[in-house]
């Protein structure tokens, strides 16, 4: 049976079954690993809906090299490293995602509207990770970020490494980071408009109080 799904209500429902079907299969690769090592490092992202915060702060457990999908201009070149992303007297919001995360295209246009408002303010970057999680190619990333229209910086890595060092337990994923390095708060799961809104103003204090 052939059918077509349409509208964020459709993509909202559908990311609803994602998370069940990839919960159960979290589950069950929970239930026989023996080896010490993750699901994300054996290649599975959990898709979530609902955000988890953890509001520890920390220095960046790692640098990582970018290659720029869009945005050069604002980034400095078409191959960067995250490290060279501070300093600019601007705090950094990374979100990463992948092509075939249903809730990431969700979010994906509210991450634009909240660019669109804050440009200037913050330095909004989108990190296609779906090659390290099984959620996409890079091929499959570049396709969304030109379905969708997004304009803001974007770019993926070769450094499967990031995945680990960031803790990267699911799928999308958001980091609010000051501009000398350090991550003030980490968000797991979808964010609506007004969610992201929030936690950009509170970086933005937090970060002209250093």
């Amino acid at each position: 049976m052939r059918f077509q799904i349409e509208g964020r209500s459709a993509w909202l429902a559908l990311g609803f079954v994602t998370l069940l079907f990839l919960a159960a299969c979290s589950s069950a690769l929970a239930g026989r690993n023996e080896t010490g090592s993750s699901v994300v490092e054996e290649g599975l992202a959990a898709t979530l809906t609902e955000g988890e915060v953890a509001s520890e702060e920390s220095q960046l457990p790692a640098d990582f090299q970018i290659n720029v999908y869009q945005g050069e201009e604002v980034l400095g070149g078409q191959e960067i490293y995250f490290s060279e992303l501070f300093g600019r007297e601007q705090p950094v919001v990374l979100n990463a995602w992948a092509g075939l995360c249903p809730p990431c295209r969700l979010e994906m246009p509210d991450f634009q509207e909240v660019h669109n408002e804050f440009e200037g303010r913050i330095l909004l970057l989108g990190l296609d990770v779906g090659p390290f999680t099984n959620l996409g190619t890079s091929e499959d990333g570049r396709a969304l970020v030109q379905e969708l229209g997004v304009t803001y910086p974007i770019g993926t890595t070769p450094d499967v490494e990031v995945v680990r060092a960031y803790k990267l337990i699911g799928m999308p994923t958001t980091y609010f980071i000051k501009p000398n390095g350090e991550v003030h708060r980490q968000w797991t799961g979808l964010l609506t408009k007004d969610k992201l809104t929030e936690l950009v103003q509170e970086l933005i204090e937090a970060s002209n109080s250093v």
